[in-house]
């Protein structure tokens, strides 16, 4: 599968209809997402973290790579996959791009944290740049941006740094933790398509979509609920 296939899921959608993206945590949950019909699927890093046994942002790059390499493998070739790579591990682009394209992956998010803080806009859009030099048009990049999750409220700093990102070749931006009240102004101020969190406890991705996000994504919230299931039934079996 080639990052144009995901281009294209994520244009031309009426406002109701975003791309829904389930974030799989491992191979097992990315086939059972695949066979209930989604045509992408998108892992996130704290979910993967917490299926290898790490906190989040502590999973080792090379456990990381090759967690999303089982992931592509368990879905069929039809099926793009993008992935969470969090801050880059610290990698040179040119090397961060060629051991993602070699899990099989066609996408990726980074993120503008590092250390608990933002990253500087110009580094982080320097950064995107080389690594779209580095990756062509083989990797759809959906740049993060991390305002909202540093305390940030403002949505016009969102809006810079998106814009920032776009310019240096991202294909998408994710104000991740955006309230969905921020969605329009940020949907209509950036020229790619918008990602949007849903929350269990936020509006629903149609809604999302019609607020502005074409693209619907998860982060570890699928898999938090698996889990909580999980424990559910343990706790049934512990009864009997």
């Amino acid at each position: 599968m080639t990052a144009s296939v995901l281009r294209a899921l994520h244009h031309d959608r009426a406002p109701g209809d975003p791309l829904v993206v389930p974030g799989p945590w491992d191979a097992g949950s990315a086939r059972v997402f695949v066979e209930a019909g989604f045509p992408t699927l998108a892992t996130p890093s704290a979910g993967v973290a917490a299926s290898l046994g790490y906190e989040d942002g502590a999973t080792p790059a090379d456990e990381m790579f090759a967690a999303v390499a089982r992931i592509v493998r368990a879905v069929p070739a039809s099926v793009p996959v993008s992935a969470d790579i969090e801050a880059g591990y610290g990698l040179d682009p040119r090397e961060l791009v060629e051991r993602l394209l070699g899990t099989g992956a066609v996408g990726c998010n980074l993120e503008d944290s590092a250390e608990g803080g933002l990253v500087d806009a110009e580094r982080q859009a320097d950064r995107l740049a080389r690594v779209r030099e580095a990756a062509g048009d083989a990797l759809f990049i959906n740049a993060r941006v991390d305002t909202y999750v540093r305390g940030v409220a403002d949505p016009g700093q969102a809006i810079e740094r998106a814009r920032l990102y776009v310019a240096a070749g991202a294909d998408c931006v994710y104000p991740i933790m955006a309230p969905p009240e921020a969605l329009p102004a940020l949907a209509a101020a950036v020229p790619v398509p918008l990602n949007a969190l849903a929350r269990p406890d936020g509006p629903a991705p149609r809604r999302l979509g019609e607020l502005g996000a074409t693209r619907i994504t998860f982060g570890p919230g699928l898999q938090r609920r698996t889990m909580a299931a999980l424990r559910e039934t343990a706790d049934e079996l512990r009864k009997h």
